[in-house]
């Protein structure tokens, strides 16, 4: 909450002053109003003429007036402020979104990322709007409406002062409990996110396995969770109005009392008393505006903890300072890339990958294989360092990928991941994905990844929208798209991870000559379950249960690794039944 008020705030200081002293301008002019009736019941009509009457009837016209115009300026003021600064404090967020680590996305998980996007950032703008509202106008209205009863009457003001402090307390033990009630509510609705998301993307598998009642069951639990938590803590802050009002009104009833028992030992007059029971309305609606600014501020408070816990959290992969160099004699080997005894873990208990160590070479192809969390996906991540080793070290070129900068590693890489993403937008623009790529590269990229065919088909879906993740295209297309994706810009490394699992032989067959005529000088991983896909490979990496069990090439492998030999005997006893 902090960082909000000296970061994000600061650029505004200025503006929010300049609308803070408008709403004080014209909340003062609320606050004179029924001082100027109390002045005309007592004072003016006593004397008997009409011209002092409507003289000082156009000056509380003009003081509504102006009030009314002031605060409409103010409010208008505030909402800008809360909306610029809500839009900066959103694209600071997605923007460290965007640069965490691996293992972050991982601690924060994805829904509650979304969930911090969207509904956090929404509860801090609300936040900011009411403060500004409300945070000058309510105060003032409740010290004024104090300080203006005491000149009227200070044993009346005395009688409804007693009353404060009892307020005071209850509003500090409801908020401390609100704010932790809020926080737990925005973790629950993190978990509904969560779900909601994984069951729209897998909707399809729900209908076919008919998983929908079981689905609906779960959300219904954990829509429970959420509507129980939002109770409890709509219930701790609806304590605030009812206890206010029971408070304040019974300082109302005394106040009448006392004031009838003054009116009638002609101590005070009849106008001080309308004049203070208006100003005891105005008080007590201050007091409830602070009620409603306290929930807003609980809300926005837990939010505002949650977005900065993102923002301020720090960069566990910095580049490290190039210690030790070895690139020329790399280049001079001809070694593109290699691994050094590297192990990793993503929970830092049971190793994922254990003391893998190869050498890949410039222009030549990695075939990676092994059973499903063998640890084929996790190694590429080390490669492109979306995580950082645990032990051992990366090399790209001679340099350790700890001492690369970021943006530098990154454009080095074309990458097609197991599960990856086709955005709601033109074949052309997903291919090109913001990159400064022309037209007839992009028409390259797609005719090497054997594209161009369903394109033309489609008349020109090049240009088209797609459907969000490419729902408009078969499962053979959309991998062709995401591998034109990744050899437009001519990458000097290309991951191919499990990318031609729904491609057939021949399109798969193509596809590798395409990339060997092309991209003869670009280093080639290929991650995936079929032996024909990486039979090619100069080096053959196989992975069981994080360990190596075997490295070499297809001949090699099949004379001397038991697992890969078993693997091809069940592929090629498959392929014969077929």
């Amino acid at each position: 909450m902090k960082i909000l008020i000296t970061r994000y705030l600061k650029p505004y200081y200025f503006r929010m002053s300049i609308g803070f002293l408008i709403k004080f301008i014209g909340t003062i002019m609320d606050l004179c109003i029924p001082y100027v009736l109390a002045y005309i019941i007592d004072s003016v009509i006593p004397l008997g003429k009409e011209r002092p009457v409507f003289l000082w009837g156009g000056v509380m016209i003009a003081c509504s007036v102006c009030a009314a115009v002031f605060n409409i300026i103010a409010n208008r003021m505030a909402s800008r402020v809360a909306s610029d600064a809500t839009e900066v404090v959103r694209h600071d967020l997605f923007a460290r979104v965007m640069n965490l680590s691996g293992h972050q996305m991982d601690e924060f998980t994805k829904p509650s990322i979304i969930s911090r996007l969207t509904s956090d950032t929404y509860n801090i703008h609300q936040m900011l709007a009411r403060i500004q509202r409300l945070g000058v106008r309510a105060p003032i209205l409740l010290i004024g409406g104090i300080c203006v009863t005491m000149t009227l009457d200070p044993v009346l003001s005395l009688v409804l002062l007693s009353s404060l402090p009892v307020l005071a307390l209850i509003t500090v033990l409801v908020m401390r409990r609100g704010l932790p009630l809020y926080t737990g509510l925005q973790e629950a609705a993190d978990r509904m996110v969560r779900l909601v998301r994984e069951d729209i993307a897998g909707i399809r598998v729900i209908k076919a396995l008919s998983r929908t009642e079981y689905e609906s069951g779960r959300f219904s639990t954990v829509n429970r969770e959420v509507v129980s938590r939002d109770k409890k803590a709509g219930i701790v802050m609806a304590i605030l109005n009812p206890v206010m009002n029971l408070i304040l009104n019974l300082g109302l009833v005394m106040v009448i009392i006392v004031g009838a028992y003054r009116v009638h030992a002609g101590t005070t007059e009849v106008g001080k008393i309308l004049a203070f029971m208006t100003y005891f309305s105005i008080i007590l609606n201050a007091l409830m505006s602070i009620s409603r600014m306290f929930v807003m501020l609980s809300k926005g408070t837990a939010s505002a903890n949650r977005v900065m816990e993102v923002i301020e959290a720090a960069d566990d992969m910095k580049v490290l300072e190039l210690l030790e160099l070895r690139e020329e004699k790399e280049k001079k080997a001809g070694i593109k890339f290699s691994f050094e005894d590297v192990s990793f873990s993503y929970h830092k208990e049971i190793p994922d990958l254990e003391h893998i160590t190869l050498s890949i070479r410039k222009g030549e192809t990695l075939g990676v294989i092994g059973e499903t969390g063998s640890g084929k996906t996790t190694l590429a991540a080390l490669l492109m360092r979306l995580y950082d080793v645990d032990e051992g070290m990366i090399r790209i070129d001679g340099r350790d990928v700890r001492t690369i900068p970021k943006a530098e590693l990154r454009r080095k890489f074309g990458v097609v991941f197991q599960n990856d993403t086709i955005f709601e937008d033109t074949i052309e623009e997903n291919v090109r994905l913001g990159r400064a790529l022309s037209d007839e590269e992009i028409k390259k990229a797609l005719g090497y990844a054997r594209a161009s065919e369903f394109v033309e088909e489609k008349k020109d879906q090049a240009r088209e929208h797609l459907d969000i993740r490419g729902a408009n295209l078969s499962g053979g297309q959309k991998q062709r798209v995401l591998i034109a994706r990744a050899l437009a810009a001519h990458p000097e490394i290309l991951i191919l991870d499990d990318s031609s699992s729904a491609l057939d032989y021949r399109t798969d067959a193509a596809l590798r000559k395409e990339i060997r005529e092309h991209f003869a000088d670009t280093t080639l991983v290929v991650i995936a379950q079929r032996i024909s896909s990486i039979s090619h490979a100069d080096h053959i990496l196989v992975l069981e249960d994080g360990k190596v069990s075997g490295y070499g090439t297809h001949e090699e492998l099949l004379a001397c690794c038991p697992l890969y030999q078993e693997i091809s005997r069940s592929q090629m006893g498959y392929g014969r039944e077929a």
